[in-house]
């Protein structure tokens, strides 16, 4: 007797998951974020190292890599959370200005009301906390578009740091350690204001900034990768009212973020005041498009949900070198924002172009 079944027989010798699909080496790289970060690495490096035309090619040396490297700390250290910021879906003007108010309140303290380093620093940072908290609860219970809360944060940063300078230094928008004797200096400066791997090939060694943009970048990869945080941001970057419906503390999310961006500020803030034992209150106004720049570069969308702050990092790297390349090349340094506008163009391209591949890769 033969039964037969209502189920047609399906053969699945040459049927397989698509999930366990191979994919091949260059759509893997074209779903990474940071490709267009990596190739325009290389490629303004190695561009730099043949225009450079300073005796013994300086740029290929020590003296170049502690250059360049240097100038990039300083952003990459702001660029890693603005690009975090910016994958959730919001910015941060006021970021620049921040880190020379910070650097301000370091030196009022220590200066002026005569504290010890390390308790101006946990008040530098409690300050710089309260700022970021600040912007994104207001960016999340008024609604309002961060560019624009953030941007009124950036005036009134400046205001008080050109007002309240002028009004507590005699006239002068500078403050300097004029005493002999501040506690707890020396070991902030061997932490925030110092070097290392000195040689006599160089002599004053790497800033010790590198060390801090190194340990940001590791930080914000690891949070983003490896963190149930990290998906938090994705999410509410990519669609804020999917990632509340399944459960997404969106609100908590982006004050976190906003408050990140805050506490680099601060940091930058610390080690510049560390490294020159002054302050002035233009110090960084300005410099809040250099992060978002580098952010891009390093593969950050404009709109949220896409980006990598490995990329991010490797943006400010490109920037650090733009600006030192330019001085190696013996060119004009008014070129420097030329150069800078051709990179950002040339990156949103190279992004789009990667994110649609990776889309379609996903598909």
């Amino acid at each position: 007797m033969v039964e037969i079944s209502d189920t047609p027989s399906v053969d699945t010798t040459e049927v397989g998951d698509e999930r366990l699909e191979k994919l091949s080496f260059v759509t893997r790289m074209l779903k990474k974020p940071s490709l267009g970060a990596v190739v325009g690495t290389i490629t303004v490096f190695v561009l730099f190292a043949f225009f450079d035309a300073t005796p013994n090619h300086l740029w290929l040396t020590q003296t170049g890599l502690a250059s360049w490297s240097t100038t990039a700390a300083f952003f990459g250290i702001m660029a890693v959370p603005v690009g975090m910021l910016m994958i959730g879906g919001e910015f941060d003007l006021s970021t620049g200005v921040m880190t020379g108010a910070t650097a301000i309140l370091m030196a009022v303290l220590m200066n002026n009301l005569h504290w010890n380093a390390w308790l101006a620093v946990f008040a530098t940072l409690i300050f710089a906390g309260l700022i970021g908290f600040i912007n994104g609860y207001v960016v999340v219970r008024t609604k309002l578009p961060s560019f624009i809360v953030t941007l009124a944060t950036f005036f009134i940063l400046r205001g008080i740091s050109i007002g309240g300078v002028l009004l507590v230094n005699s006239g002068s928008t500078q403050i300097s350690l004029t005493g002999a004797h501040y506690g707890g200096l020396h070991s902030l400066q061997v932490l925030f204001g110092s070097s290392f791997l000195s040689s006599s090939a160089l002599p004053n060694g790497y800033s010790t900034a590198i060390l801090w943009f190194v340990g940001v970048t590791l930080i914000g990869v690891w949070i983003l990768g490896r963190t149930r945080f990290g998906n938090w941001v994705y999410a509410v970057g990519g669609d804020i009212n999917a990632a509340r419906n399944i459960g997404v503390p969106v609100q908590r999310t982006k004050i976190s973020l906003f408050m990140g961006t805050s506490f680099a500020a601060a940091l930058v803030g610390i080690i510049s005041f560390a490294q020159s034992s002054s302050a002035v209150s233009e110090q960084g106004v300005g410099y809040e498009f250099y992060y978002i720049i580098a952010a891009v570069v390093g593969g950050c969308l404009l709109n949220g949900g896409y980006g990598s702050v490995f990329g991010a990092a490797l943006g400010a790297c490109i920037i650090g070198m733009a600006f030192e390349g330019v001085i190696y090349a013996g060119w004009d340094s008014s070129w420097d924002f030329t150069f800078l506008g051709i990179i950002l163009f040339l990156a949103v391209a190279v992004n789009m172009y990667v994110f649609v591949r990776a889309q379609k890769a996903r598909h």
